[in-house]
């Protein structure tokens, strides 16, 4: 007698088999996220859809970008009716780094939106040039960073960077622009760690996550095609974006490890494929199977 069989001949029917489904052991899939710029171009066409598919798979919180355009104010009113958690988002950072610019939200605006939409969290997603140019601009951004974690702290929101790789590539006296984030930052200022961008950038994930230890807010898990070239510091090919399990980067450990540093939430990302909802599928169903 087969399994199925003796699942049959005991319940009566096959629709128990769930009950005897392997759950996964690894940390933060009761909560797992996805970030939502993975399914950017899903969501331009159809938001509401997209977000459906999202629940559907098994996605539990999500983590918005642009805020706080209305598109990602639309982003975490329908995902929270759709049972999933909205905790923190990617903000429009030249609100802070450079609120000189035309059009541009006042920083205290967009923590005021944070604030009454209850995020507890706001990223800052990218760095421009001018910002990350040498050894002292990354100092002036660092300060401005902090000066806004001070603000947004107030406002009960904490405030966390999301690295890239040019962050670690070596400059004067062969310092980098994250070890000066790393000497300079406060208290109140948080990383938010890619680990794809990390392994890029020539630096092992779990130790760098070892070395911040109580200063990482959240993870982005995001696999790196196997046999890339690290460090990279230059162009990305498309096709250097993994699904989870199927490249380089040790997902499994650092989720262990980042579990035992207290790091709140980890969202799948996947910068880059032909098809994003196959992709975060697949991503969420290796994990699921761990």
């Amino acid at each position: 007698m087969n399994r199925r069989s003796f699942i049959k001949q005991v319940c009566g029917t096959s629709v128990c088999l769930p009950a005897f489904a392997r759950s996964s052991t690894i940390p933060y899939m009761g909560d797992i996220g996805l970030q939502l710029y993975t399914l950017r171009k899903a969501i331009a066409k159809d938001l509401p859809k997209t977000l459906e598919e999202v629940a559907k798979v098994g996605y539990r919180q999500v983590e918005p970008y642009g805020f706080p355009s209305p598109q990602s104010i639309e982003m975490i009113k329908r995902a929270r009716d759709l049972g999933m958690k909205v905790n923190s988002s990617h903000f429009t950072w030249d609100s802070l780094l450079n609120p000189q610019k035309k059009g541009m939200r006042p920083f205290d605006e967009v923590l005021e939106n944070a604030h009454n939409l209850n995020l507890t969290d706001l990223v800052v997603p990218y760095l421009h040039n001018q910002d990350r140019k040498d050894l002292p601009a990354y100092q002036r951004t660092a300060e401005k960073l902090n000066l806004g974690a001070e603000q947004a702290a107030k406002a009960g929101v904490r405030l966390a960077y999301h690295n890239h790789a040019f962050e670690f590539k070596p400059m004067q006296g062969n310092k980098t622009g994250f070890d000066i984030f790393v000497d300079s930052f406060s208290q109140k200022m948080h990383f938010e760690v890619d680990v794809f961008w990390v392994k890029l950038g020539g630096i092992e994930p779990t130790d760098l996550l070892q070395k911040l230890n109580n200063r990482v807010s959240q993870l982005h898990l995001k696999d790196l095609q196997k046999g890339s070239v690290c460090p990279n510091f230059g162009k990305v090919e498309p096709e250097a974006f993994e699904e989870i399990g199927d490249g380089m980067v040790p997902i499994i450990p650092i989720m262990r490890l980042a579990e035992k540093l207290g790091i709140k939430h980890c969202h799948v990302e996947q910068d880059h494929s032909p098809d994003p909802i196959k992709s975060v599928r697949k991503s969420i169903n290796f994990l699921k199977n761990q």
